[in-house]
């Protein structure tokens, strides 16, 4: 899942409006953002075959640091006690953001073929393979970032222009940004696919930049 995970990080300014929309954006996707810096180091593994399902041709092979639920769950309480010491948030902020980084896990495994990690052994992986179809798939994905950009937009308000339009760009970008890696053509090597994925890093600062110029309503 892709746009699910922002969607879910959008709706959790609501649940916790104290909490930057960058930090949220971070716990959601910390096993994308995790990921690639695994891949482009040798740590973990996967390899482009176009046809494995039909919305993604990537094959992750190896990757329980980043995406098992064990790592994931050690990571989310990690970054959850970083925030609270760095930013004097209760306990409420450690269990929301912990929630965040296991959400990816759960997400994912709607999304995935059965290759999702519970553990960080050979055995033990999930995957309801939503990604066999690609109209359920779009829908799916649409549905939550749209549900949940409407919560982020009634929780909050553009204090200028650029609160406003940067949010809607996001969205937007996002979307685009999707469409065009379901409908267009395989990435040419696994390294690639890890460099766009570092690139998501530019995405929290979209979202800090957004965060700047909008207030709690």
């Amino acid at each position: 899942m892709f746009l699910g995970h922002f969607g879910v990080a959008f709706a959790a300014k609501q649940v916790a409006p104290s909490i930057p929309l960058p930090v949220l954006f971070v716990a959601a996707q910390f096993a994308d953002l995790l990921w690639p810096l695994l891949v482009l180091t040798g740590v973990e593994r996967l390899e482009v075959r176009p046809g494995v399902t039909a919305v993604t041709p990537l094959d992750f092979i190896h990757y329980p640091y980043s995406h098992s639920l064990v790592a994931l769950g050690a990571w989310g309480v990690a970054l959850g006690l970083a925030y609270r010491f760095a930013r004097g948030g209760g306990w409420r902020a450690v269990a929301l953001i912990t929630a965040l980084v296991v959400s990816h896990w759960v997400l994912d495994v709607v999304s995935h073929r059965p290759d999702m990690p519970v553990a960080f052994g050979a055995s033990g992986k999930l995957g309801l393979g939503l990604w066999n179809s690609i109209p359920a798939t779009l829908a799916v994905e649409f549905l939550i970032l749209g549900a949940c950009a409407a919560w982020y937009a009634k929780a909050t308000r553009g204090v200028d222009r650029i609160g406003t339009w940067a949010f809607r760009a996001l969205l937007a970008f996002l979307a685009v940004t999707y469409l065009a890696s379901v409908f267009g053509p395989p990435p040419p090597s696994a390294e690639a696919v890890a460099w766009s994925c570092v690139a998501m890093w530019l995405l929290v600062a979209w979202a800090w930049w957004i965060e700047r110029h909008r207030g709690v309503a």
